[in-house]
């Protein structure tokens, strides 16, 4: 599945990089919202899940080659988070749904048969 698929199955709408959001593969998720733990355990292509929205948000997604940054609960994310997203090739996304809801729908999603 790809972060675009992605996007459209959950009703995610694309905040950045939309263009590569068709070719970017999805390969699991995780949610975290300390950003060093994060940058611990993020595995390449995980959907990350977080409420942060600083400009570290997208460095750390850029290292640890995240498929995209999914933003929960329709937390606005700034111009400049934006603008550094762009700069790094970070896809973020946003949704109205709690980081919960999102783990449990990724993961039915990856795991259902195709």
């Amino acid at each position: 599945m790809t972060v675009g698929e992605l996007a459209e199955k959950l009703g995610l709408e694309i905040m950045s990089c939309g263009s590569r959001a068709l070719n970017t593969a999805v390969t699991g998720v995780y949610s975290c919202d300390l950003i060093s733990h994060a940058m611990a355990k993020l595995n390449p292509g995980n959907v990350w899940i977080t409420v942060h929205t600083n400009l570290n948000v997208a460095a750390v997604a850029s290292l640890a080659e995240a498929s995209c940054v999914l933003v929960p609960e329709n937390i606005e994310i700034s111009g400049q988070t934006l603008e550094r997203a762009e700069e790094k090739e970070v896809i973020f996304l946003s949704g109205g749904k709690s980081a919960a809801r999102f783990c449990y729908e990724i993961l039915s999603l990856l795991e259902s048969p195709s």
